[in-house]
């Protein structure tokens, strides 16, 4: 797993290649990718907020009970795990349209492989940091979305014009899921599911 997430950060369209020849399930995909790279973000969120918090000008750090984070850290956990699995059968479903048949597992774990960045990123959330998150959450994005229009093309073996409609494609879905996701966690907050502050 470590030699993929590396390659992808040095020779991408090299890994992708190596990558696609490769047989992966998605439970060992899961197991020994997704599984540890979606805890970075979580965990990193846990100590981040309820160790450090976060604070405007010179005030006193804002901190969640440890109680209120364990909670949102799980549900977050879950729906990353989710929107992998999600996003995977997009790109099976769509893949079609572009003459390409690869496998559901092949979509997961192609799925799993961009999303790499937006993991690796998230340890950005042990200090609580408005700009730092805007940072490197943008980098996070930008590169995962590069990977994406490096990688479809490859990834699926199709033209590279049409790996540009297919990445778009891939690109919208995502941002509707990550919409999704947030209009979820908006009426479970509303539901009493929010965060609880120490006081």
């Amino acid at each position: 797993m470590i030699h993929h997430v590396w390659g992808l950060f040095t020779h991408p369209d090299q890994e992708w290649q190596e990558i696609r020849g490769e047989e992966e399930t998605i439970s060992h995909m899961y197991l020994t990718h997704v599984l540890i790279l979606a805890a970075i973000p979580v965990i990193s969120a846990y100590i981040g907020t309820t160790q450090v918090g976060w604070a405007h000008g010179s005030s006193t750090p804002v901190k969640l009970t440890e109680a209120s984070a364990l909670q949102m850290t799980i549900m977050s956990y879950l729906a990353m795990l989710a929107g992998v699995a999600v996003m995977g059968a997009f790109i099976k479903w769509m893949a079609r349209t572009y003459d390409a048949s690869p496998s559901l597992a092949q979509c997961v774990v192609f799925a799993a492989y961009t999303a790499t960045p937006l993991f690796i990123g998230g340890l950005a959330a042990l200090y609580p940091n408005l700009w730092l998150a805007m940072l490197v959450g943008t980098a996070a994005i930008c590169y995962t979305v590069y990977l994406l229009y490096v990688g479809i093309p490859t990834f699926m073996n199709i033209p590279e014009d049409e790996g540009f409609l297919f990445s778009s494609s891939v690109l919208a879905v995502g941002l509707v899921v990550l919409v999704a996701m947030i209009a979820i966690s908006v009426i479970l907050w509303g539901m009493g599911m929010g965060p609880v502050y120490t006081s």
